[in-house]
């Protein structure tokens, strides 16, 4: 028997595999509860201020699950273990170009999809989008701080790295190549080398 919070779940759920492979202005809220399978009235219930309410769940949602992806990707740094940081860095741009292999070029996470599309036009989805784009790079930073690079360079180094996956993974879908995800990596691997020299 299927409850009220499953089908909240399966509407943000189908919601956010839409805006992740047609975009947000593309995804309607029928198309979106049908994916669903969920009755159509529900998505109100749920998201009274309907899909950009919606909206800004799926980016804040997405986002938290992505933050913990970085947090993976970037964590053979710690007190036990002396691994180098711009060969981490590096390392996780290889994996993200698999990744992206893996899905046949489709974004893997809707939320740069949906900053490209609302960020002048819509203010709650732009500062959900801030928000999370912030949580990311606090996270990164931290992962260099522990990596010996001291502030603010950690966290501007945090920044240019986010900037180049997030580049990167747009130019590879538009190429259907990782080839510019793979040149990022040396790119950023390099950004990290020089902050660390600087510390």
């Amino acid at each position: 028997m299927r409850t009220t919070g499953d089908t909240r779940a399966r509407i943000v759920t189908a919601a956010t595999e839409l805006f992740r492979l047609q975009g947000y202005a593309a995804s309607g809220m029928k198309q979106i509860v049908a994916a669903a399978d969920a009755p159509y009235g529900s998505a109100y219930h749920f998201f009274p201020g309907g899909k950009a309410q919606l909206g800004e769940e799926v980016i804040r949602t997405s986002g938290a699950a992505y933050r913990e992806l970085i947090v993976d990707l970037f964590s053979p740094i710690s007190p036990t273990q002396d691994a180098d940081p711009a060969t981490v860095t590096r390392d996780a741009f290889t994996a993200a170009a698999q990744t992206l292999h893996e899905l046949d070029f489709t974004d893997p996470c809707p939320i740069a999809t949906i900053a490209l599309e609302v960020a002048g036009t819509h203010e709650g989805l732009r500062l959900a989008t801030a928000e999370v784009f912030a949580g990311w790079t606090d996270a990164l930073a931290a992962f260099y701080r522990a990596g010996g690079i001291a502030e603010p360079a950690a966290h501007e180094t945090a920044s240019s790295v986010i900037a180049l996956l997030e580049g990167a993974f747009m130019l590879g879908r538009a190429a259907r190549s990782t080839d510019p995800v793979l040149a990022a990596s040396r790119a950023a691997a390099a950004i990290v080398r020089a902050a660390q020299s600087e510390s």
